[in-house]
């Protein structure tokens, strides 16, 4: 029986303006192919349910003191965990006790910062900015994922290139890293960070299963094992979507759970902020 996590689905996206980036991206990016609306509980779950996907970590700001995500976290801590964003850098110290409180008080799968994303894409990975948030993840063994390859928006690509990563895994060797929203154009360059450092592993967020490239796939079944995991960007793309494109893929089973389940299993759900 398929199993699966999802690390990364939005359910407040109809609940918020979008940027106008945001509406660029679906219009020119996926031609308007995806909706703005907001799940509700139940149409999450039965969705979920369906597919198999046991887990799901549902995307949230650090400003955020409500709504659905932590709505849905509380109703069912058995399903869904949070991955936190929306990072100011830039007061560092403002930012950790920020993130610390949130720890102490949300079951927290990760944290994520895109460097396309902020700051007018002036800021690749290796900036010091970063370093107070990679250090104290290092400290508090909290997953960071971080977005690589060109992201669909009209903004920045290079500092997502994934090489950046290079110089912040040999500063922080401690630090548990995922790329998020695969690597396009750079998936070679990620697969030798990958293979270089033990604690970086490789999320297919935002991708159609059937679109990854066969150099991803002949990766994940021999020197990628267990290195890449699962995910939707649920409502970009829906759960009834992705997973039974996943399942159609040429791939051995146990290739195929270590993608949908087992990496993420270990990666996202065995530290303290997840388990207590």
């Amino acid at each position: 029986m398929t199993r699966a996590i999802d690390g990364l689905v939005n359910v407040d996206f109809g609940d918020r303006p979008m940027p106008d980036w945001m509406v660029r991206v679906k219009d020119d990016y996926f031609g308007g192919k995806f909706s703005f609306e907001s799940p509700s509980l139940e149409q999450l779950l039965e969705e979920m349910d369906a597919h198999g996907v046991e887990k799901a970590i549902l995307i949230t700001q650090i400003s955020a003191t409500g709504g659905r995500p932590f709505e849905f976290v509380e109703a069912r801590p058995d399903r869904f965990a949070l991955g936190i964003g929306g990072f100011d850098l830039l007061r560092p110290m403002e930012n950790i006790r920020n993130i610390e409180a949130f720890l102490k008080n949300h079951p927290v799968a990760y944290a994520t910062v895109g460097p396309s994303f902020w700051g007018d894409g002036m800021y690749p990975p290796t900036d010091p900015v970063y370093f107070p948030l990679y250090t104290k993840c290092c400290e508090w063994e909290l997953p960071l994922c971080m977005n690589a390859g060109i992201p669909g928006p009209p903004i920045p690509a290079e500092p997502q290139n994934p090489i950046h990563l290079d110089r912040v895994c040999q500063r922080f060797p401690e630090l548990k890293l995922s790329m998020i929203h695969g690597a396009e154009p750079w998936w070679d360059i990620a697969f030798r960070i990958i293979m270089k450092y033990k604690n970086v592993r490789l999320m297919t967020s935002a991708w159609s299963p059937k679109r990854l490239p066969e150099s991803l796939l002949h990766f994940m079944k021999t020197r990628g094992r267990g290195r890449i995991m699962f995910a939707s960007d649920y409502p970009v793309l829906p759960i009834s979507r992705v997973l039974p494109e996943a399942l159609a893929l040429d791939l051995p089973d146990d290739v195929r759970d270590e993608w949908l389940y087992r990496t993420a299993d270990e990666f996202f759900f065995s530290h303290r902020w997840v388990t207590g």
